[in-house]
């Protein structure tokens, strides 16, 4: 088995971490540059910053805190809002990223994908996807899941992998913040379609629903979550400890 990875997020808005339940009714948390070094320090694996306003705002990601949080950290370090060029994955790598992720700009050009992939390695880019079931079917949506594309989800994903994306986040609208476990089934039929690193985001509560996630999917590779983390109601260390007692391979 993998060693398996936990993975904080920040959601960032206006310069600050918020998070919220279904992608709605966003509240403040904290500092993205506090919180980056809280998790570098306290056994993170690696950390995801989303500008989670800047596709829907139709601007560019904000660059100033980015450069400030890569400073801070000694994790991967992988971003993600308003990623719709390459001009935007070389602007983003300049300020310290390893991995640039990509939503909405790879659903309105997915030539972005096999393009990126080609100047920067598939291992720079990665594939976010926003999944909600619509009358029983997965469903695509963009710009920070509020749109529906109506484009089927299992297939995008693998349409993005094959074009080079060398990663994939798979964030279930459907289960986001609600901290009742991670979206299993949908999180399967992601694993059993492509054959790159699959991370599971949305629904984490407790420790419990990670050692779920990773007994039921053996081989998706990581786990991120946000509320969790950032109102302390599971610490890092604590997290892995049970994992491993669970025969679970992590980096303690």
């Amino acid at each position: 088995m993998i060693t398996k990875r936990i993975i904080p997020c920040l959601d960032v808005k206006d310069g600050r971490v918020v998070k919220g339940v279904n992608f709605l009714g966003l509240a403040d948390v904290s500092s993205p540059v506090k919180l980056a070094k809280f998790y570098s320090e306290c056994g993170a694996d690696e950390l995801v910053f989303y500008d989670i306003t800047a596709s829907a705002e139709g601007r560019a990601l904000f660059t100033d805190i980015l450069t400030e949080v890569a400073k801070t950290i000694f994790i991967p370090l992988t971003v993600g809002g308003g990623i719709n060029t390459l001009d935007d994955f070389d602007r983003v790598l300049k300020c310290g990223a390893d991995k640039v992720s990509v939503n909405s700009g790879a659903i309105k050009n997915p030539d972005l994908v096999s393009a990126a992939a080609q100047r920067y390695g598939n291992q720079c880019v990665v594939i976010s996807a926003d999944v909600k079931r619509v009358d029983g079917v997965f469903r695509v949506f963009a710009k920070g899941g509020r749109e529906n594309t109506g484009m089927e989800a299992i297939s995008w994903i693998k349409r993005c992998v094959e074009n080079g994306a060398g990663e994939v986040v798979v964030n279930s609208i459907d289960t986001d913040g609600v901290k009742k476990g991670f979206d299993i089934e949908m999180l399967k039929a992601v694993c059993d379609a492509v054959n790159v690193p699959v991370i599971a985001s949305g629904g984490a509560g407790c420790i419990d629903d990670f050692t779920k996630l990773f007994k039921a999917i053996p081989d998706i590779d990581a786990g991120l979550a946000a509320s969790i983390f950032h109102f302390g109601e599971v610490q890092i260390s604590d997290l892995k400890k049970e994992l491993a007692r669970n025969d679970i391979i992590v980096r303690l």
